[in-house]
């Protein structure tokens, strides 16, 4: 075998695990979050941009995180376990900012985010998903 083989092998390793197991569950997730936000944001922006831009512009940011972090899990290996690491924290960082501005004022938004009220309409996976990946992406560091 050669150095070569090795390293190949090595990175088929590393790509097969971050999407195994319970990786497989985080990938599930964050496909269908990618579908529910990209959609709930393009029907919005297409029927009534005008009635709340920002909440529509942030549920189409919402989608564009998972979309990356589902890519990222997919494909696997070290730099795409950091890359989806750093975007599980931005994703939280949203959700937590989104969600105690419009715990705290309501008023701000005249439609909801996929991220407000920390993920209410949800059921609360868009708070539990990125803490949750976090985790496991933590975990699968050097296989």
């Amino acid at each position: 075998m050669t150095e070569t083989d090795t390293t190949s092998g090595s990175a088929q390793k590393a790509r097969f695990e971050l999407s195994a197991g319970p990786g497989r569950v985080l990938v599930w997730f964050y496909g269908v979050f990618t579908v529910a936000a990209a959609s709930r944001s393009i029907v919005q922006m297409i029927l009534d941009f005008g009635k709340a831009p920002l909440a529509y512009v942030l549920s189409a940011v919402a989608a564009l995180v998972y979309g990356f972090i589902t890519y990222s899990l997919v494909r696997g290996g070290e730099r795409a376990r950091r890359t989806a690491l750093v975007c599980c924290a931005a994703e939280l960082a949203g959700v937590l900012i989104v969600g105690t501005w419009t715990l705290v004022e309501p008023s701000a938004f005249t439609d909801a985010t996929v991220w407000s009220y920390l993920g209410r309409d949800y059921l609360f996976i868009p708070v539990i998903l990125p803490v949750t990946g976090m985790i496991w992406l933590r975990r699968s560091k050097n296989g």
